[in-house]
């Protein structure tokens, strides 16, 4: 892993990030259907994990975070993700490691939920890497929006995906995604490339 400080005073985006992370402390959501008709006998979940982290290394604004060193990029991410415990309906936190290869990375996810499915804990799975984001799905029922409120100083950068139970539109299956960000880093510029990338990878998945 490698975290690459930002050279503040030059940096181009230097008036909006101090705008929005100082006097207008401003993070937003938004939600849009994903086409996922072409991942008809895939994985869902697993794909779609995969699918986000491969954007989310593709674009800078979505890897941008504040540390105790200052701001700067990652330059990979991992995803860490919810899973759902059927027997006391409760969910952990977990997360598993990215591979640019699918089936690799579908490896390790397997690995992972069968270790963690039936633990009690939230965060089962130790040593979370500090360049990870989160994702989580709501499985149970589809959504229009949805908000997620992130209390404390109002400095998380890093994007957060949640995502809703699929549904049919005429011939098509749609999915529900949410995406929250923090406008000191990200536009909706930036999410409306997120998202077209997503979709044009979703159009070309292939397992």
């Amino acid at each position: 892993m490698s975290f690459h400080l930002i050279d503040y005073q030059t940096w181009e985006r230097k008036e909006f990030y101090e705008h929005f992370i100082s006097n207008v402390v401003c993070t937003y959501s938004t939600t849009v259907n994903l086409d996922i008709t072409h991942l008809k006998g895939v994985r869902l979940y697993p794909t779609i994990i995969w699918l986000l982290t491969k954007v989310v290394n593709q674009m800078s604004e979505f890897r941008t975070a504040l540390t105790d060193e200052g701001v700067g990029i990652y330059d990979e991410m991992h995803p860490a993700y919810t899973i759902f415990n059927k027997e006391n309906k409760n969910f952990s936190a977990i997360w598993t490691e990215f591979h640019t290869d699918y089936n690799e990375f579908l490896n390790a996810y397997e690995k992972d939920t069968e270790k963690f499915s039936s633990s009690k804990q939230y965060a089962p799975k130790p040593h979370r890497p500090p360049n990870s984001f989160d994702i989580s799905m709501i499985p149970w029922f589809t959504f229009t929006s949805f908000n997620l409120n992130v209390f404390g100083d109002g400095k998380y950068l890093l994007p957060i995906f949640t995502l809703g139970r699929y549904f049919d539109d005429r011939r098509k299956k749609l999915l529900p995604i949410s995406i929250q960000v923090h406008h000191a880093v990200c536009d909706g510029y930036h999410i409306g490339r997120f998202v077209e990338t997503l979709q044009a990878l979703i159009n070309q998945f292939h397992a």
